[in-house]
């Protein structure tokens, strides 16, 4: 996979190309990009992803705090490459860029720059300046500038329809098994470990801080989670308490993240780390004392155990 950050020399056979902000790529994304990889093998052509960056709700209103991202931009990359795509263009989303119509998209992009032979959309399609291209005006400008356009329907999972909005929902209510269904994959959370209160350190269940690589990454509701833990390229168990922490920290919605690991020991303040979600354990709450809360902890020990060993069965 070619990955290009500016279309000015750009240089595809027969691209056939689909657009989006793909965040999550989830299975729906990935019914799409399978398609779009179907179709440019029929056309002797090469496929191509258009997605943006920053994501565009940033530019568009600044002001704005409550986005939530469940994928980072070296995440979507990752992703992509698995996918098999020939091409990735991040576009840079700027104010100006914003301001196109889809017209003017389509005409001095799709087909000026990157001479678009098939464009590939979803059901729900909408872009452009104030969402107006949606597929009865991406006919008209297939016609009018002659590429072929190709529509594709809805994914059920479940009679559920895939979308990165109930997969946030889902994880913010903790019902990480469901999230994981509809991506396709085990949702993930990279950060840096940072310095902490050492409290579990003194309860015999040492654990690391994380403050998650990117501010507006999603964070899982609160409570407790089984999750396996990538540390400098070894994997291992854990379980990780998700909470609030009254003072200032660089995640979203002000939520400390801390795991315990299993089976290990070291040092790793200021190393990068990579938590994956595998199940939800209990709810998050307060107990009467260092007592009863070493004894939960013992609980949730045994209890990760088990959902992580079931899901390797």
């Amino acid at each position: 996979m070619k990955i290009h950050t500016n279309i000015e020399n750009f240089v595809a056979n027969k691209p056939v190309v689909t657009i989006g902000t793909f965040d999550g790529l989830h299975l729906g994304h990935q019914k799409v990009l399978s398609r779009l990889i179907d179709f440019a093998r029929q056309r002797n052509g090469e496929s191509v992803v258009f997605t943006f960056y920053p994501h565009p709700r940033l530019i568009t209103a600044p002001g704005e705090t409550n986005l939530r991202l469940l994928t980072t931009l070296e995440e979507k990359k990752k992703l992509f490459a698995r996918s098999g795509i020939d091409h990735l263009i991040i576009f840079p989303f700027t104010k100006e860029f914003s301001q196109l119509t889809y017209s003017e998209f389509v005409e001095q992009i799709l087909v000026n720059k990157m001479h678009t032979h098939c464009l590939v959309v979803g059901y729900d399609h909408r872009f452009g300046k104030n969402r107006e291209g949606g597929f009865e005006y991406l006919q008209g400008c297939a016609a009018k500038f002659g590429f072929e356009i190709e529509k594709l329907e809805v994914l059920l999972v479940d009679e559920s329809h895939v979308s990165s909005t109930r997969i946030r929902k889902a994880l913010e209510e903790g019902k990480i098994e469901q999230a994981n269904k509809f991506l396709g994959y085990r949702f993930t959370l990279q950060g840096t470990v940072v310095e902490g209160q050492r409290v579990g350190r003194k309860l015999g269940f040492p654990t690391a801080n994380i403050e998650a690589s990117d501010p507006n990454k999603l964070i899982p509701g609160y409570g407790v989670y089984a999750v396996e833990v990538l540390v400098a390229g070894k994997e291992y168990k854990g379980m990780l308490n998700i909470g609030s922490r009254p003072t200032f920290n660089k995640n979203a919605d002000n939520r400390s993240i801390e795991v315990h690991i299993f089976d290990f020991s070291g040092d790793i303040y200021n190393q990068e780390i990579t938590l994956i979600f595998v199940g939800k354990i209990r709810n998050e709450h307060k107990f009467s004392g260092v007592e009863a809360l070493t004894e939960q902890l013992k609980k949730d020990k045994v209890a990760a155990l088990k959902v992580l060993s079931d899901e390797a069965i």
